[in-house]
């Protein structure tokens, strides 16, 4: 736990959601990093971006999702629609400007799009590290008949994790309200500027669906940048001096 540490009761979810905000009350902009499934606001592309929004002066709010670090609840017990949620009582009750550059990893990624859609007003622009959109969806079709079995009657699957000796859990929960919110079978009504980074040797989301994210959002102003050594953390050295441009780009656009 750090020392800048705050927490808040969402009034719409009534759950408690932890967060850290970085403060430049000359600045009308606001950056909220959405980080990505079983990650915390801990993680190395979390803190880089809060030394960047202090070089370049601008507002900047990390949080964790209920049920992940210092948030309220269990992980096991939240969806896609939960950490949605979570997201947006970020953004009425703690982000204080008009402006704000949404930056989302991995999960964070398609979480980044559901709130774009709804909150064109504030959102003014997208940054999307390995976005994974609808993979709830595609873990599900990946299970073999064993785990899908085992998901109907145990309502879990277990997954090896290759962050963590902990595996992943998917619930049947998990699975079923993914499906609510999966974005890629249809046009996304977005037309802000999005800027996509993705890795070609990433493991965990293929860089195709980058692509297709490009193809469905209605912006005209999407850039994706396809790394060909990286992987799925974009956490090396080239990759974070990449996102710290495209942040500077995005900043820019909107003074």
């Amino acid at each position: 736990m750090t020392d800048n540490l705050s927490r808040f009761k969402s009034k719409t979810t009534k759950r408690t959601i932890a967060y850290q905000k970085t403060e430049n009350v000359e600045s009308d902009v606001t950056v909220v990093f959405c980080g990505g499934f079983k990650s915390d606001m801990q993680g190395t592309k979390a803190s880089f971006l809060e030394a960047v929004c202090q070089e370049i002066g601008i507002n900047y709010i990390r949080f964790d999702y209920s049920g992940h670090g210092e948030s309220e609840g269990k992980f096991i017990n939240g969806t896609i629609g939960d950490w949605y949620r979570d997201a947006l009582s970020v953004l009425d009750e703690i982000v204080t400007t008009k402006k704000v550059i949404l930056i989302g990893s991995s999960m964070g990624g398609w979480i980044s799009l559901l709130a774009a859609k709804e909150k064109h007003d504030l959102i003014k622009s997208l940054i999307l590290l390995a976005p994974a959109p609808d993979f709830t969806r595609e873990v599900y079709d990946s299970f073999s008949e064993e785990q899908k079995n085992e998901l109907l009657i145990d309502d879990m699957v277990k997954i090896p994790n290759d962050y963590s000796d902990e595996p992943y859990i998917f619930t049947r929960r998990l699975i079923d309200e993914g499906e609510g919110n999966c974005l890629l079978d249809k046009t996304i009504p977005i037309k802000i500027p999005v800027s996509i980074i993705q890795g070609m040797k990433d493991n965990d989301v293929p860089w195709e669906k980058a692509l297709k994210i490009s193809d469905r959002v209605e912006s005209e102003d999407v850039i994706v940048h396809l790394l060909k050594h990286a992987g799925h953390s974009l956490s090396g050295v080239n990759e974070l001096e990449l996102l710290r441009s495209e942040l500077k780009k995005m900043t820019a656009k909107l003074s």
